[in-house]
């Protein structure tokens, strides 16, 4: 189930069955010259959409998908929240969640500058609960669609050399393999682009002309981006399950 193309009396159906939700999280940024600005949370979107057609009672909801991207923001067309921001939002995400009955809420980030913030956000939520003396009555669990079972083991065969840190040819595979009409091409120059430190967003473009982090997005095609995708929806069926079967302490 899709949790915006659903009806409230269908959601409170839903729970009967089960109490815990996808809920698929990103970054609106720049990914090189031929990378989607939507990439990072698009990537997530497309692997749990995958997945709820595989297992059609799997609940995802929306993409959350404004993230920590303030050193993206000297190229157009990157929206990024201050870490303050982006941990309020979390937290009323999951409280709104929470309030309907949901116990479970699992989710599945695309950016990797996004993890640090999500996790405080996680602690916040909790703490709450620790001061007041009393349980928090649901559990939150962060992975990245990259660290599902057998992903990586995918990318580094398919993209021995050239994989780098940002736009990946893993996640530009996953959207050409999800967006067709939208792939882009390129000259890069040079092919893998160079590595280094994520300061402020002066200093990255400085670094990084054109975007790319140790990165020969040149190598993705859509076929690599499917393989990559069923594997990643099996793995989070998977996992999900797991997840939704844990038991709290007696």
């Amino acid at each position: 189930m899709l949790l915006h193309l659903s009806t409230w009396a269908e959601i409170e159906d839903h729970l009967k069955r089960s109490k815990t939700v996808v809920i698929p999280i990103g970054s609106n940024e720049q990914h090189g010259p031929t990378g989607l600005l939507g990439t990072d949370w698009l990537c997530p979107e497309i692997i749990a959409h995958e997945a709820q057609r595989k297992a059609p009672d799997l609940l995802v909801a929306p993409t959350f998908n404004i993230g920590m991207a303030q050193h993206h923001l000297d190229f157009p067309g990157t929206i990024a929240l201050r870490p303050s921001t982006f941990m309020l939002a979390i937290g009323d995400w999951c409280r709104s969640l929470a309030h309907h009955g949901f116990e479970k809420l699992y989710f599945l980030n695309g950016h990797g500058g996004n993890v640090a913030t999500i996790e405080a956000a996680f602690s916040e939520l909790y703490a709450e609960a620790s001061y007041a003396g009393k349980n928090r009555g649901f559990a939150c669990r962060l992975k990245n669609w990259w660290e599902l079972k057998g992903v990586m083991a995918i990318a580094n065969r398919q993209f021995p050399t050239g994989h780098g840190s940002h736009a990946t040819p893993s996640e530009i595979a996953v959207t050409q393999w999800a967006y067709p009409d939208s792939i882009k091409a390129a000259n890069y120059a040079p092919q893998v682009a160079p590595t280094g430190p994520i300061r402020e967003a002066m200093d990255f473009r400085a670094r990084y002309a054109d975007g790319r982090m140790g990165s020969d997005p040149a190598q993705a095609t859509p076929e690599k981006g499917g393989e990559l995708v069923a594997a990643a929806a099996a793995a989070l069926i998977e996992e999900v399950a797991e997840f939704g079967a844990e038991t709290a302490p007696a």
